[in-house]
């Protein structure tokens, strides 16, 4: 099967916020986990490019509405701004612009923000919605990201499984189809190499007949030749099948 790398966008007009992201990423110690699949590959983006998220290539999407740090607090302004609004509004009207634009796109995507007066965390759709809390918010956005992730790609084993699966069914299908043919084809075979052998020994034909008589005899001996390695095949298989399920059954045992 196919091992897709994860792409985890980042949007934001902080740089601090991307770093914050990545330096934050979950290590996975497990001894099986030292492949470079494991950890994403991540693209930094502005958000004034939300509106054309549809057209990007990601798996994951986290964007930051949160208003900047202040003093340790986050979120201290409530002046009116060059066009009227105060920080809070255009940090809601950022949000709503990008949860939009995500959702609009169809995939995951999680939202930082700094409005203490919503939950901790909120799930619309694909999208969650969590607060930022100092100090934690983003390394508990990295192991949501990387379950996200996880559960993306677990999904696309499945469906590539399934692929596969509906494949393997059908040759499986047509294969016993050829095998329960087997004998009404060998016995057809043997009735037109037989006539075909008596032709080439009539006496007395033309030429021509007796060759398109041979060609007949030497395709049916094709033929049957290749029906035989299918039924050397049908052996094999039912051998490989029995030591598949004798392995099967001991590894049971052992667990």
């Amino acid at each position: 099967m196919s091992n897709h790398r994860s792409t985890v966008l980042i949007l934001g007009s902080d740089p601090t916020f991307a770093r914050e992201i990545t330096a934050n990423w979950p290590q996975d110690h497990a001894s099986h986990s030292d492949r470079t699949s494991d950890r994403p590959e991540f693209v930094v983006l502005d958000e004034a490019f939300s509106r054309d998220l549809g057209d990007n290539h990601y798996d994951l999407a986290i964007a930051d509405v949160s208003a900047p740090e202040r003093n340790g607090k986050i979120g201290e302004t409530d002046k009116g701004t060059q066009d009227g609004l105060t920080q809070d509004q255009r940090n809601n009207a950022r949000m709503n612009h990008l949860t939009t634009s995500l959702a609009a796109a169809g995939k995951p995507a999680i939202i930082i923000h700094s409005d203490r007066e919503k939950d901790f965390y909120t799930l619309n759709s694909a999208v969650i919605e969590l607060r930022r809390e100092p100090g934690i918010w983003a390394g508990l956005a990295g192991l949501i990201a990387r379950e996200i992730l996880r559960r993306r790609q677990a999904e696309a084993r499945a469906r590539e499984s399934a692929t596969l699966c509906a494949t393997a069914q059908a040759e499986a299908t047509l294969g016993r189809y050829m095998v329960e043919m087997r004998t009404n084809i060998n016995n057809a075979l043997t009735t037109v190499l037989g006539n075909a052998e008596l032709l080439v020994l009539e006496p007395g034909l033309p030429a021509t007949v007796l060759a398109q008589s041979d060609s007949i005899r030497n395709m049916a001996l094709r033929l049957h030749e290749i029906f035989q390695r299918f039924s050397s095949l049908e052996k094999e298989l039912t051998v490989a099948a029995r030591e598949s399920s004798k392995h099967a059954a001991q590894a049971a045992g052992r667990i």
